[in-house]
C-alpha cells in the first residue's frame, strides 16, 4: 500500500504540501505551498522540510497560488532537481508569482538587513532568491487538461479543471504497484461556480481516497446576479459620497473577474466611476496570460466579450487605466473622489493597496471592498473583523471607511458546491478534509454526515496514513 502524509494545508487554509510513497520505492511531493496569515505560521517558510527534497522524483502542483507554490525555489535550493509537474497555463503564472515572491523575499530581507546592521545583529538570508527561483522555474513541465503522464515509477497524473483560477487543476493520480491500482483524487482549490469567467468544476467519479479542500466549507456564497446587484450599489453609493472605492485583491484570478464585472457595468452604461486604475504590476502581466488563454474562459462569458471586439481584459473596460511605476501608483492618490482602485495583496499583507489604505482608509466618504477570503492575522482579516484602528506602514489609521465583503466574488467553492463535488463518486471513498480552518472543517464534516451519513476524517499535522 500507499503512504499519504499530511505536511500542510491542515486545519488552516496555507502551506498546502503532501508527500505519497509507494511500497516500490517512488516518492511524489503534492504541492509545495507557502505558509501565510499569522507570524508564527509564516515563521514555518524558515523550517527545514520535513523530508529529503533530493529523494523526491517528482513534484505536482495544482495551482500557481503561492499558498501551494510559494516554497518551490527553497525545495530546488535544498536539493531536488526533478520535474515540477503542471498545467499549461500554471506553468506560465508560476514564472509570475514565484519571480515576485522571490523579489519580495530579497527586499524583506535586505530591509531587516539595515536595521540589524543599526542595531549589531548579524544579517539574515531572504527565504530564497531571484537565483534560486529561477532554478526552480527550469524545472517546470507543462501538461494539458486531460492527458494521463506517468511521473514516478507506477505513479500516473491526469489534470482536471478545477475552475478555480485560470490553469486550476484538480489531481487524479493513480498508483500500479503488485499488480493492484489505488485512485487518489485531490481537489486542489475548487472554484465558485458563481464567479465569471473560468468553467465550472469537473466531476469525477472513480476514487479509493479524496483529499478535499474546505476554505468555505461552512457556508454557501451569494448568488452572481446577487453580488452583482450588492458591488454596483456600493459604487453607486461611494459616488453619491463622494469617496474612492478601494479594492484589494489577488492578482491573479480575483483581479480579472472583477475586470470583466466592471467592464459588464461599463458596456451596459452603469458604471458610475470616471476611471478604474489596476495598480499592480503583477496583475497587468497576468492580464496578459489570462488572454493568451482565453480558450479556457466560461464559453457564455468569452462570447460577451468577443461581441464589443475586445479580446483582452483592457479593452473590455475601457476606462481601465494600468498603472506599473511606482511613480504612476503615487499619482493616483490626487484622486480624492470618483475612481476605484485595485491593487494587490489580497489580503492586504503588503503591496500597493496599503499605500492607498493611509490616504483612504480614514475617509468617512471611501469605501473599502473586500472580494474574498481574509486568513487570521492579516491586515484585511483585523479590518473585517471590525478593529476601529490599525498599524499601516509603521502608523496608526483609525478606520472610518466604510467596509464591505463580498463572498459571492470568492474563487473557492461554498459548502453546497463541494457536498455536490464530492456526492458524484460513484462509490464512497475515504475522504480527508484539507486546506481550511478548524472550524470551517469541522462545518463541512457535520455537513457531509448530516446530508450523505459520509464520515469525513480531518487529519493532524504530519498524519500519516497507508490506502
Amino acid at each position: 500500500m500507499a503512504l499519504l502524509t499530511f505536511h500542510g494545508a491542515i486545519r488552516q487554509v496555507t502551506g498546502s504540501c503532501y508527500l505519497l510513497e509507494t511500497r516500490d520505492g517512488a516518492r511524489v511531493l503534492l504541492e509545495c505551498g507557502m505558509h501565510q496569515g499569522l507570524r508564527d505560521q509564516e515563521a514555518l517558510n524558515g523550517s527545514p522540510f520535513p523530508f529529503d527534497p533530493a529523494t523526491l522524483d517528482a513534484v505536482v502542483v495544482s495551482h500557481a497560488h503561492l499558498d501551494h507554490s510559494g516554497l518551490l525555489p527553497k525545495l530546488a535550493s535544498a536539493g531536488y532537481s526533478k520535474p515540477i509537474y503542471a498545467t499549461e497555463a500554471t506553468s506560465e503564472l508560476l514564472e509570475l508569482l514565484l519571480q515576485d515572491s522571490a523579489h519580495i523575499q530579497e527586499k524583506d530581507a535586505e530591509w531587516e538587513n539595515r536595521w540589524r546592521a543599526r542595531q549589531g545583529k548579524p544579517a539574515i538570508k531572504p527565504l530564497y532568491t531571484s537565483v534560486e527561483t529561477d532554478k526552480a522555474l527550469k524545472l517546470r513541465v507543462p501538461v494539458p487538461y486531460g492527458k494521463t503522464l506517468q511521473i514516478a515509477k507506477g505513479i500516473e497524473i491526469t489534470f482536471h479543471n478545477a475552475g478555480h483560477i485560470l490553469g486550476s487543476a484538480i489531481v487524479e493520480i493513480v498508483i500500479h504497484e503488485h499488480g493492484l491500482s489505488r485512485r487518489l483524487v485531490f481537489s486542489g482549490d475548487l472554484g465558485n461556480a458563481c464567479t465569471p469567467l473560468m468553467q465550472d468544476p469537473t466531476y469525477l467519479e472513480d476514487a479509493d481516497l479524496v483529499m478535499l479542500e474546505s476554505t468555505y466549507g461552512d457556508r454557501d456564497h451569494r448568488c452572481s446576479q446577487a453580488t452583482e446587484d450588492e458591488l454596483l450599489a456600493i459604487l453607486q453609493q461611494a459616488q453619491t459620497d463622494g469617496g474612492n472605492v478601494l479594492i484589494p485583491s489577488f492578482s491573479v484570478g480575483r483581479t480579472q473577474d472583477l475586470l470583466f464585472t466592471l467592464g459588464r457595468f461599463y458596456h451596459q452604461g452603469k458604471l458610475p466611476q470616471q476611471a478604474v486604475f489596476l495598480d499592480s504590476p503583477m496583475a497587468i502581466r497576468a492580464n496578459a496570460i489570462y488572454s493568451r488563454f482565453r480558450d479556457q474562459f466560461d464559453e457564455a462569458d468569452r462570447a460577451e466579450i468577443q461581441r464589443t471586439g475586445a479580446d483582452t481584459l483592457e479593452k473590455w473596460l475601457p476606462v481601465l487605466r494600468c498603472t506599473l511605476s511606482p511613480e504612476e501608483s503615487m499619482a493616483i492618490n490626487r484622486f480624492k473622489s470618483g475612481v476605484i482602485i485595485i491593487a494587490g495583496s489580497g489580503m492586504c499583507t503588503g503591496g500597493r493597496i496599503v499605500h492607498h489604505f493611509k490616504h483612504n482608509l480614514w475617509r468617512n466618504e471611501c469605501h473599502v471592498v473586500f472580494p474574498g477570503f481574509q486568513a487570521r492575522g492579516t491586515l484585511g482579516r483585523r479590518i473585517v473583523d471590525g478593529e476601529e484602528n490599525v498599524r499601516v506602514l509603521h502608523q496608526r489609521i483609525a478606520v472610518k471607511a466604510k467596509i464591505h465583503t463580498l463572498g459571492g466574488f470568492s474563487a473557492h467553492a461554498g459548502q453546497n458546491q463541494l457536498l455536490d463535488w464530492a456526492s458524484h463518486f460513484s462509490k464512497r471513498p475515504e475522504l480527508y478534509l484539507v486546506h481550511g480552518e478548524l472550524e470551517k472543517t469541522q462545518a463541512l464534516q457535520q455537513a457531509l454526515k448530516e446530508r450523505f451519513n459520509w464520515d469525513a476524517i480531518i487529519p493532524e499535522q504530519g498524519e500519516q496514513i497507508a490506502f
